[in-house]
């Protein structure tokens, strides 16, 4: 199968044109995601025909014209959410009810990438499945034995990845130019956990093909140089975030373009690149990715090594190492080994007794405090000295009366001080755990569980992240409402209470 093109995007009238680029400007969508999800009625070349006919009439009124043409997606406060009961009993109904079965073909005309399998959606105004945050879902779907779901989940990827390439950010057409945090290794290790080896053995081909993804280009590349999402430093291998299209994301098209005004040609396709790299992270956006740590305007994503990806991929080669068998094991036992000989040079700071990330092209280590310092002990490669090291800050700097905050400073960036976000609590709790530390792990969870629970009774409502400072105030920031639902909360919660329930015993 021939993997998918990026710019096939330009071939939907909902993700580029004329019409495209006049609705998403207008501001008739309070949400820039809401049209690049709306399908054509009847042939798209017709409605454009149509549109360049009717819109310089002065009775022209362009939100008529397109409820007339696309059927829009409605409100995402859907009246058929299930409510009441305790947060447990609400989770266990969301299951069902953020469950979708296998797409039917989809229209030629939709930007859907209909998948074979069923799978979970997020929920709220992210209508597909997203690449890292179902991991984590997946946690708390094997933790309420819903494993059928979590093999599906994988073999949904591993489709995704013979018919894209890779992974894409989430299964619509306009996401198909990134990917998102390599999770897939995690998923299928996290099958092998629960049941037998044998079981995850249709997936390695698929891991395989996603490892040689992310580092395409690797063996051409001269000491300095850097291809899409490989960067040779000092003649080692290490990998950054990328995005194939130098253009305004389809999906905040009119808020790219608001961010680049006054740049150059050149200045804007590579701000543009950056904030598609940023995407590809998951943490969009975060001053993570801010050369002055405070302003959009100063984001460089491309420039730097983040530690959290760095660590997934020694995951993914260590996991394919044991999962394969003769000259190919060995060249992927190699390559973590390497990887992981050179990760405290990196990433690693003594003095600060934490893990950073690395702007290679400056030849440092960024001064950005994040949870992504928790990710080596989630993978399981910090020493036991480090790890404490990381636990005695993750306790004294991060943790929060809500659990922890994403970063230490406030920008008005959604992951960034105030908010705390689940995958980032249980990567942080099962490093911890990793490492025997058990006490503040715990005093993690019961501070997010607590946190949960009072905005569910508060509102009825699981949320994609919370203020963890302070608990009277919802989280804040991103292009985008407060959205519910919400997949990867709902996981985590349910995972959590299940590691609670194992270490009473």
């Amino acid at each position: 199968m021939t993997p998918i093109n990026p710019d096939i995007v330009d071939h939907f009238i909902q993700l580029n044109g004329p019409l495209f680029e006049d609705v998403q400007q207008s501001g008739i969508f309070s949400d820039s995601k809401t049209f690049v999800d709306s399908e054509p009625k009847s042939d798209p070349q017709k409605i454009i025909d149509k549109y360049h006919r009717l819109k310089s009439r002065s009775s022209f009124n362009l939100k008529a014209f397109v409820y007339e043409h696309f059927n829009v997606p409605g409100d995402e406060e859907s009246p058929d959410m299930p409510s009441g009961g305790s947060m447990e009993e609400h989770i266990d109904r969301l299951w069902d009810y953020l469950s979708r079965q296998p797409d039917e073909q989809a229209s030629d005309y939709s930007t859907l990438m209909p998948l074979p399998y069923p799978y979970i959606v997020p929920g709220g105004r992210f209508r597909e499945i997203y690449y890292w945050d179902t991991y984590f879902t997946a946690e708390g779907l094997a933790s309420a034995g819903r494993m059928e779901m979590v093999q599906n989940l994988a073999r949904n990827f591993a489709w995704l990845i013979e018919k894209v390439g890779h992974v894409p950010n989430g299964n619509r057409y306009y996401y198909v130019s990134r990917s998102q945090p390599p999770f897939l290794s995690l998923l299928v290790d996290l099958i092998a956990r629960k049941q037998e080896q044998e079981s995850i053995r249709e997936f390695i081909p698929a891991l395989e093909q996603e490892y040689r993804f992310w580092m395409q280009g690797a063996e051409k590349l001269a000491d300095g140089e850097a291809h899409r999402r490989v960067v040779n430093i000092d003649g080692h291998l290490l990998n950054r975030y990328w995005d194939d299209r130098p253009l305004p994301r389809e999906e905040s098209w009119k808020e790219d373009i608001e961010l680049v005004s006054n740049l150059d040609f050149t200045q804007s396709r590579e701000h543009y690149r950056d904030l598609r790299a940023a995407a590809e992270s998951g943490w969009d956006f975060s001053s993570r990715w801010f050369r002055d740590d405070q302003r959009m305007s100063t984001i460089h994503t491309t420039d730097i090594l983040p530690v959290d990806l760095n660590a997934l991929l020694y995951f993914l080669e260590f996991k394919l190492g044991e999962w394969t068998d003769g000259e190919t094991s060995r060249q992927y036992v190699e390559a973590a080994q390497k990887r992981k000989q050179i990760f405290d040079r990196f990433f690693w700071d003594d003095s600060e007794g934490l893990y950073f990330d690395f702007d290679w092209r400056q030849q440092e280590q960024t001064q950005s405090r994040s949870l992504a310092t928790a990710y080596p002990l989630f993978i399981g490669f910090a020493s036991e000295q480090q790890a404490k090291s990381v636990a005695h800050i993750l306790e004294h700097k991060f943790l929060k009366d809500g659990g922890l905050v994403t970063t230490l400073r406030d920008t008005g960036q959604q992951w960034d001080s105030p908010n705390g976000w689940a995958p980032l609590q249980w990567v942080s709790v099962r490093g911890l755990h990793n490492y025997g530390l058990d006490d503040l792990a715990r005093k993690i969870i019961l501070r997010w569980f607590d946190l949960n629970k009072s905005v569910y009774h508060r509102t009825g409502k699981m949320m994609e992240k919370y203020n963890v400072c302070d608990l009277s105030l919802k989280a804040g920031g991103g292009e985008y409402a407060l959205q519910d639902g919400f997949g990867w909360t709902n996981g985590v919660a349910v995972a959590f209470g299940d590691l609670l329930r194992a270490r009473n015993k």
